[in-house]
């Protein structure tokens, strides 16, 4: 069901700088800022953000130069040899070495081509709300750029490593690219062997696609096909570029797929206390060894107050449309018993919260803003891959995946 298809991407020229990309790949668009931007185009002018960030902050829909200017910018790198496109269709070895938590990690993906499908047709699965702002932005730059500047990041099952075993001796060579980002090593091997790409496409063939990061960019690329038949008169032949998307896709059964929690701090509490919202929260959660928490409330005391949930069944009345997957979530129970019955009620209102990735920063910001952090489990992939499937979409910043896929290693033309 997950059809992939090989593409001549364009790319930076890799025999230039022993295929070095370090300084010209970026995060992802989403999570960088205006000082994010100008770091980046500080270490090298032909940075990838120099196209596919041409508007600060990227939520909404900029002014029309700002996409103009960008597909001059890569009008321009494909006329000089900053970009150059690759001679055959070819599919690609992606791989990220890392280290979290003491432990190192190889993530190994593939990126090529994928038939775009709506989500109601069930080979693709999100598990995130998307919202408006940021698909106008995205849509406005792929229509002047006719591109696809970064990959969406998709999970799929292949728990017999069918996909490595297929690509054993190519990444057993030396990377065609490589790129150091953020802490962690992106290697890059380019794939024309017909029979290999072959493999690969069966191996995927009876596979759903679960999408991981990139919600925005998939819904934004079902919006330019659509766009984009408009603009043909009505149809566009099966193979045209436009009914594909440019994804990175991973085992979900790999041991490199981690994913981190995310956690919430309230800010501008109007003074509340960790002891007040555990007095909020008296009919939901119990006082708890660490060891058995199912959260952990932090004042800006620093103090810990490790709690386990004491009404698991209340989503069963609360949410009786929802699935049983999503509501089995800890999220589910924090957000919609926690936060918005109990806290809410008792308290009138619901003080802004902020969502923090690092446990430490979540409890500076709680520290320093007089405010109570909650940090939170992150989900399990099997959590993940059920509510897709059941047809729901996760709380709010649920899954948090390490690390970030990167931007700039291949662009996917759509005309």
């Amino acid at each position: 069901m997950a059809e992939i298809a090989p593409f001549r991407a364009f790319r930076y020229d890799f025999q230039a700088n022993g295929g070095d990309v370090s300084k010209r790949i970026a995060p992802p668009y989403d999570v960088l800022d205006e000082d994010d931007k100008a770091r980046l185009l500080g270490q090298d002018d032909r940075n990838i953000v120099a196209i596919d960030l041409p508007h600060m902050p990227p939520k909404s829909l900029g002014p029309a130069e700002c996409y103009e200017a960008a597909a001059r910018t890569f009008d321009a790198w494909k006329g000089d040899g900053t970009l150059v496109q690759e001679d055959k269709p070819a599919i690609y070895a992606y791989h990220q070495l890392f280290t979290y938590d003491g432990k190192t990690y190889t993530r190994p993906m593939i990126l090529a081509r994928l038939r775009l499908e709506p989500f109601s047709a069930g080979k693709v699965l999100p598990h995130e709300l998307t919202f408006g702002g940021p698909k106008e932005d995205r849509l406005a730059l792929m229509k002047a750029t006719s591109a696809n500047l970064s990959p969406v990041f998709g999970l799929f099952r292949d728990p017999e490593n069918k996909t490595g075993r297929a690509v054993a001796s190519i990444v057993a060579n030396k990377p065609d690219a490589v790129g150091t980002m953020e802490g962690v090593e992106n290697r890059l091997w380019v794939i024309t062997d017909e029979a290999v790409i072959a493999t690969l496409q069966s191996v995927l063939a009876p596979e759903n696609v679960y999408i991981a990061d990139g919600h925005h960019r998939y819904t934004t690329s079902l919006n330019y096909c659509d766009w984009a038949v408009e603009q043909a008169g009505g149809s566009l032949p099966a193979d045209h570029p436009a009914r594909f998307v440019l994804i990175s896709l991973a085992s979900m059964d790999d041991p490199g797929n981690l994913i981190l929690p995310t956690h919430r701090v309230f800010v501008e509490t109007g003074g509340m206390t960790s002891g007040d919202l555990l007095g909020h929260w008296s009919d939901g959660v119990a006082a708890c060894d660490a060891s058995e928490a199912d959260l952990v409330v932090v004042g800006s005391d620093g103090q810990d107050h490790p709690v386990r949930f004491t009404k698991p069944e209340v989503l069963n009345a609360l949410e009786a449309e929802k699935s049983e997957a999503w509501r089995t979530l800890d999220l589910a129970y924090l957000h919609r018993y926690l936060i918005e019955d109990l806290l809410a009620s008792r308290r009138g209102d619901v003080p802004a919260t902020r969502y923090i990735k690092a446990e430490s920063d979540a409890r500076t910001l709680a520290a320093s803003n007089d405010g109570v952090a909650i940090l939170c489990k992150a989900p399990t992939m099997k959590e993940m891959q059920a509510v897709s499937e059941s047809g729901d979409v996760m709380p709010q910043k649920s899954t948090f995946f390490y690390p970030k896929i990167a931007t700039g290693l291949l662009i996917n033309p759509l005309s």
